[in-house]
């Protein structure tokens, strides 16, 4: 694996992170408040969203990025 891959599977791995727990902790507080189990909620709904994100990061961003520079070229 050359280091162009290991630099995109370590960014989308870290954005994964950021934006999962970004937006699951926004939904979480809007739609639940910030009751006496946030914090359990938060983390079990983050790590469900992380999970799924990270493969769709993976499969789907190298088609998108195609696109997106198929449209701007």
């Amino acid at each position: 694996m050359n280091i162009q891959m290991k630099r995109k599977i370590a960014f989308a791995l870290l954005m994964g992170i950021v934006t999962t727990g970004i937006i699951s902790f926004s939904l979480i507080a809007i739609n639940l408040g910030f009751a006496a189990n946030f914090v359990a909620t938060w983390l079990r709904s983050w790590a469900t969203a992380y999970v799924i994100v990270i493969p769709a990061i993976l499969l789907v961003g190298p088609r998108l990025q195609a696109q997106v520079d198929r449209i701007i070229n």
